[in-house]
């Protein structure tokens, strides 16, 4: 299984503009974002960009290599998780994201820091979980009714992160590490980033390191401070339409959940029929927005993102511009989705 980016294409966008310096910091935000691309999308769009970028980002010996890791992963619900802890990965998807760190770790000396992020969203973010589920909150506050969700009210833990904080993180990462060099980093913020993979992958991908190879690299997790849970962020979204996040009762959920791939579209048929109305008896209409109420399964699943914050704010010294989650955020991404005119008015 061999497949391959554009080596040349790469190594032309380390070339500056003509008179300026060589760039000295790289901000890696690469990798495939849809879940339900096959496996060999994910080695060719996540491992191997991650692996050729580095690679020449090595090579340029470039001061700092930042490399953004989405949270393609399931914590346990109890507690919150430190980087030294050993996390399952989700799906193809997240055992190649995983794999990227891996590959980027062992090149040598590649001033490599990873942050690991929360569930992120902010302005103009249009991919991830935030963005669908506001949308369908939107749909529920249009047709006046509830948005139910299909887990129990547990503790359902989905740590978020806005994109103001994820940009002044990554910088506060860049000027940390830019101080110190990978060998000193390591002993400072080197974590083992574990095998996650299948051990037939190892020789039959380029770029999948040996099974027993120890790879150290500085982690940091990037979580706020405002613990979100399923419940705080369905009561934040619905909250600003008018409605409210409630819950299918026992009987109700159990038959659905375990049928969730058979249902997936009699789901999404209400989501889908109103959002389509929404947008077109909208003044004025939106006919090409990139948002969508179709809900996959991987959004309607059980998903426990609980990641501690700790070691970032110790030793980055970080102070976050928005700590929680907050009914004004929500609506500040929207407000901007109908400036760019993709987003229904009804007010005007």
């Amino acid at each position: 299984m061999r497949l391959t980016v554009g080596t040349a294409a790469v190594a032309s966008v380390f070339d500056p503009p003509e008179g300026q310096a060589p760039y000295s910091y790289v901000f890696d935000l690469s990798g495939d974002v849809s879940y339900d691309r096959p496996e060999e999308v994910q080695i060719n769009h996540t491992l191997n960009v991650a692996r050729i970028v580095g690679e020449e980002a090595a090579k340029r010996k470039v001061k700092v290599y930042v490399r953004v890791q989405l949270p393609w992963y399931e914590c346990p619900e109890k507690g919150s998780h430190d980087e030294k802890e050993e996390i399952k990965t989700v799906g193809a998807i997240g055992t190649w994201w995983h794999e990227s760190l891996r590959y980027l770790g062992g090149i040598e000396d590649l001033n490599l820091v990873i942050i690991r992020l929360g569930i992120m969203y902010g302005p103009y973010i249009d991919f991830g979980r935030i963005p669908n589920v506001l949308t369908v909150a939107a749909v529920y506050g249009y047709m006046k009714k509830p948005m139910k969700s299909l887990w129990s009210p547990g503790k359902n833990p989905m740590n978020t992160i806005h994109s103001e904080d994820v940009a002044a993180g990554l910088w506060a990462a860049a000027q940390w590490m830019a101080g110190l060099g990978r060998a000193e980093a390591d002993k400072v913020a080197g974590e083992v980033i574990p095998f996650l993979n299948s051990k037939d992958k190892v020789g039959a991908v380029v770029g999948v390191r040996p099974a027993d190879q120890k790879i150290v690299a500085p982690l940091f997790n990037l979580a706020d401070d405002s613990g979100t849970t399923l419940h705080k962020a369905g009561e934040t979204m619905t909250g600003i339409f008018g409605t409210t996040f409630e819950y299918h009762n026992f009987v109700t959920s159990t038959m659905i959940r375990f049928r969730l791939e058979d249902v997936v579209e009699d789901i999404n048929e209400a989501h889908v029929s109103a959002w389509a109305e929404m947008i077109t008896t909208s003044n004025p209409p939106v006919p090409n927005t990139h948002l969508s109420a179709y809900m996959d399964t991987f959004t309607l699943s059980k998903h426990s993102i609980a990641l501690s914050n700790a070691k970032f704010k110790r030793i980055i010294g970080y102070k976050f511009k928005h700590p929680d989650m907050t009914p004004d955020l929500m609506r500040d991404i929207v407000d901007k989705w109908k400036d760019e005119g993709s987003w229904p008015k009804f007010d005007a």
